[in-house]
């Protein structure tokens, strides 16, 4: 993404602060001074919600650590109430931020069974490739 694009994709509102702003309409299910949580309207399983920080920032690796700290304390008690109110077997947690540049991390009721795990597709390491990998990875740490 070229710099001016960049610049154009932070200066306008995206759909989330529109959420926090209550410009468009959300079914919000937890909201404090800092987070808000809302039910994805392209859901992957029923209920599955989206956690996001009120402060727009892009990714994860952009988010001050004691508010990455507390957003995911927010994402356990919300996955325990889905658990106890949807009565599912698990919560699933991803993090993406592909399709809204605004940091959000999903949570996904599943059942033992499901199908979810279709939609991802797998990868296989070639022979040493997983430890060029690991290798990279640790030396970066």
């Amino acid at each position: 993404m070229g710099r001016k694009s960049l610049t154009k994709l932070i200066m306008e509102k995206t759909i989330f602060q529109k959420i926090i702003d209550r410009e468009i309409p959300a079914t919000i299910v937890y909201e404090d001074e800092q987070t808000i949580a809302f039910l994805n309207i392209e859901p992957v399983t029923k209920g599955h919600i989206l956690l996001i920080t009120k402060e727009p920032y892009v990714w994860m690796t952009d988010v001050p650590e004691e508010l990455v700290g507390y957003i995911y304390q927010k994402a356990k008690e919300i996955m325990l109430a889905m658990k106890k109110g949807l009565q599912c077997h698990i919560v699933q947690v991803a993090v993406m931020g592909e399709q809204v540049p605004h940091f959000h991390i999903h949570l996904i009721p599943r059942e033992k069974g499901d199908t979810l795990a279709e939609l991802y597709p797998r990868f296989s390491y070639k022979e040493g490739e997983k430890q060029l990998y690991a290798d990279k990875i640790k030396s970066a740490l």
